[in-house]
């Protein structure tokens, strides 16, 4: 006599895995390569990012490093639910730049089975963490935190400094207008700057 399990067959599960850190530290770097990995295993990849976001290229995601990988522009996450529906394996560069609605999109992307990769900056350019990438690292199965190298001293970097007197906190650039830098060396603008 067999006697029944509550796995008897194996179920397609989905989950969520976040890569953060600050600029110049290898998020995009790290998504590609996880993306390329799951080409190498023939499983259908999708790739988005927000249209805020054209600094090298509208459509691929680029690292710093010129690393490239096709992608999708799109206005709002919600954008992304149905362009997604055939991926296996779901990829979100820049994802500081959409709103918390995001947290709702790779949730349903996840629950739909799906493998949801997202790369974002966890701290804004006055040290404060950047929503909605709180909220989605609370919600992952797995988070890797990227480290830069501080331009300053050489120490491992976790801030993003902002080199402009710009005070909006969207503000898209590279090294133009950010430097990676440490704990210490980072020098937060002052209150209401």
């Amino acid at each position: 006599m067999t006697i029944p399990t509550i796995h008897d067959s194996p179920r397609t599960t989905g989950w969520i895995e976040v890569i953060a850190g600050c600029m110049f530290s290898g998020k995009t770097e790290e998504l590609i390569r996880r993306l390329r990995r799951a080409q190498i295993a023939r499983q259908q990849v999708a790739i988005f990012k927000p249209e805020i976001d054209t600094r090298y290229s509208n459509d691929h995601i680029v690292s710093h490093s010129d690393a490239k990988f096709p992608s999708t522009m799109v206005a709002r996450a919600s954008e992304i639910l149905p362009l997604a529906k055939d991926a296996h394996v779901v990829g979100i560069d820049e994802a500081q730049f959409f709103d918390m609605t995001l947290l709702d999109v790779v949730e349903q992307l996840a629950n739909d089975g799906k493998r949801v990769i997202i790369a974002g900056l966890d701290q804004d350019y006055r040290g404060k963490p950047f929503e909605p990438i709180p909220q989605l690292l609370a919600v992952a199965e797995y988070i890797t935190k990227t480290l830069a190298i501080c331009v300053v001293c050489g120490n491992p970097a976790d801030r993003t400094q902002r080199i402009t007197l710009a005070s909006e906190r969207v503000l898209v650039g590279a090294k133009d207008a950010y430097e990676a830098r440490c704990r210490r060396c980072f020098q937060p603008p002052p209150p209401g700057a």
